[in-house]
């Protein structure tokens, strides 16, 4: 039996990038087998095809950080065929091979049940950057802060992390100020709740040690420059969730906001969230949605449109999140 799978290879000259025939003696070891119908497109995964970052770390490599599908088979006890299931996260797409194929083989502590109320189609709408979303969010949470404090700022807004950050700050009640660099999606980040819009251009030039106070929450992914305004900006006891480094990995920031206005700076890692916080997040996740604002903000393309996209989002012309349909 083959099955279809987006391939990178690597060659003398650096990698490809194709459509191919794999069988299940090529798959890895895992005690799950998933007939996968879903997957999704981040930001890790354009770095991973376009060869941006060194994402990939094993070759040949199936690309797709996260899939929905059903369970063939299980020797796995929590697991048993017929099951729904999803993954995001655990080195899949990077070490192990990923979600744009037609079958996967994976350890089953790695997945997660599909939780009720949410479709295939749906999970992968949310995502590893929907997941990554929540748990920015039940980080500022356990942190003490709430809608009452302030403002919350979300960088990156019109990406998949920020939109869905967006729609779940503005759901819990906070008043959002999106930043974004895409002057033409004002009306798309007002349906999704935020409040204020602002041009994330304006967060780009070096930081001072301390701004002015504008928010006391922040959800960024774009790091460098933004993300030391951010914190810069805090107002006293608040905190800024980091998941991301579209723009940078560096930091050149003060310690003047951590020291002198109490500011935290909350690290999130989606890769290797205890399976404890992973079925809590995906739960909020299933009963936070709004169902509605996810569809519009959702595209689905097929397998063979991966590696298009992959160029395209990380030049910020992906709106929101991209499904891919795996069996389309």
């Amino acid at each position: 039996m083959t099955f279809r799978a987006l391939l990178i290879e690597k060659t003398a000259d650096g990698q490809t990038v194709s459509l191919k025939d794999l069988t299940d003696a090529e798959l890895m070891d895992g005690d799950v087998t998933v007939a996968v119908t879903h997957s999704s497109l981040n930001y890790k995964d354009g770095l991973a095809i376009t060869r941006k970052a060194p994402v990939v770390r094993r070759f040949p490599m199936v690309p797709g950080i996260d899939f929905a599908g059903i369970v063939e088979s299980s020797e796995h006890p929590g697991f048993k065929p017929g099951e729904a299931v999803i993954l995001n996260g655990q080195g899949v797409g990077e070490t192990h091979l990923g979600g744009y194929a037609e079958r996967a083989r994976v350890k089953g502590d790695w997945l997660v049940p599909l939780p009720a109320g949410l479709s295939p189609v749906e999970a992968m709408a949310i995502g590893t950057a929907g997941f990554t979303a929540m748990l920015c969010v039940q980080a500022l949470e356990r942190h003490g802060l709430s809608p009452e404090d302030g403002p919350a700022v979300v960088t990156g807004a019109a990406g998949g992390v920020g939109s869905v950050a967006i729609m779940l700050m503005a759901k819990a009640g906070w008043h959002v100020i999106a930043a974004s660099r895409r002057s033409g999606e004002a009306d798309y980040l007002q349906k999704l709740g935020a409040a204020e819009i602002m041009n994330s251009a304006d967060l780009g030039d070096p930081a001072r040690p301390l701004g002015r106070e504008r928010w006391q929450a922040g959800v960024d992914s774009v790091g460098g420059n933004v993300l030391a305004n951010l914190i810069s900006m805090t107002k006293y006891g608040g905190a800024v969730a980091a998941c991301g480094l579209a723009a940078s990995m560096d930091l050149p920031a003060s310690v003047a906001p951590f020291i002198l206005r109490n500011v935290a700076l909350l690290g999130i890692d989606s890769v290797q969230t205890p399976r404890e916080k992973r079925l809590a997040a995906w739960t909020r996740l299933a009963e936070d949605i709004d169902h509605d604002k996810l569809a519009a903000m959702t595209t689905v393309i097929p397998l063979s449109g991966v590696t298009e996209k992959a160029t395209d989002i990380l030049e910020g012309k992906v709106r929101g999140r991209t499904v891919v349909a795996v069996g389309a």
